[in-house]
């Protein structure tokens, strides 16, 4: 069974909650295109009872990654860096526990000590692949909109199981 890692589902829990609280007013905000509002690592953790520490090491990995943008000061915090839209659960995943591969035969180095004999390399290769993209096409922004799932392609990120029908 494939499962994330906790980190990669805290990592994903912290940006669907800055997607939620994307464009949410300041206070005494008022006009017609609230500006984004930074949030910090203790509303999220507290939001999601996520280890203040664990989600703040997190929060720095994704900063690192580009995928978020991190403001010092007294109403600093943490953004997405691009719209929700535009991020997706692979990159969060990728930033956090690295290359995904379901088995060790299938690395960025290349052939295991096996190749010569192997049969299920190019099979495993096929599913690896497939995994990939169904969380390249996974948006953050999918994770608030709750989108229809297909029968073929289910995924539940919030309990850090996937399945997939192959």
């Amino acid at each position: 069974m494939l499962r994330l890692t906790r980190k990669a589902d805290y990592g994903l829990m912290a940006m669907k909650y800055l997607a939620e609280h994307a464009a949410v007013p300041k206070m005494g905000e008022t006009g017609n295109s609230p500006s984004v509002r930074a949030q910090s690592a203790k509303d999220i953790a507290d939001a999601y009872h996520i280890p203040p520490q664990l989600l703040a090491k997190i929060l720095q990995v994704l900063t690192r990654a580009g995928l978020l943008v991190s403001t010092a000061g007294t109403n600093g915090g943490y953004s997405l860096s691009r719209p929700a839209s535009a991020i997706s659960a692979f990159e969060v995943i990728r930033a956090i526990d690295g290359p995904l591969f379901i088995t060790s035969c299938i690395t960025i180095h290349g052939a295991c000590d096996l190749a010569g004999h192997c049969t299920i390399k190019e099979p495993l290769r096929k599913v690896s692949d497939s995994i990939k993209d169904l969380l390249s096409a996974i948006r953050i922004a999918d994770l608030i909109e709750a989108p229809e799932h297909s029968a073929e392609q289910t995924a539940s990120l919030g309990s850090g199981l996937i399945t997939i029908a192959v």
